[in-house]
């Protein structure tokens, strides 16, 4: 039985002048050997603050359609308010189960 690794990533999407670095950092992450193929959950927080990125925009501004080689998904999360947290949940749940 082997059980499937998960990486998370959350990024400040009412940040838009760093999400540049948000992007590099992850890609950069991603180009580890270890982390082939592992699903990738990205998390763009405090969407509750004016200004914030829409889900489109965080998908294009951190090249994730650019990301292939492994299931990526994108939620538009407010932690504060608990917007959308309940996806998420069910998110890792249904990945996060062992494989045999």
């Amino acid at each position: 039985m082997a059980l499937l690794v998960l990486r998370n990533y959350v990024v400040d999407a009412a940040d838009p002048d760093n999400i540049g670095i948000s992007k590099s950092e992850l890609h950069d992450l991603l180009s580890k050997p270890s982390l082939n193929g592992i699903p990738l959950l990205v998390l763009g927080n405090k969407i509750d603050k004016p200004g914030a990125l829409s889900k489109h925009a965080l998908t294009e501004e951190m090249g994730l359609k650019s990301i292939t080689d492994r299931e990526v998904c994108c939620f538009m999360i407010s932690c504060k308010n608990s917007t959308n947290i309940d996806s998420v949940i069910d998110w890792l749940v249904k990945h996060s189960k062992s494989k045999s």
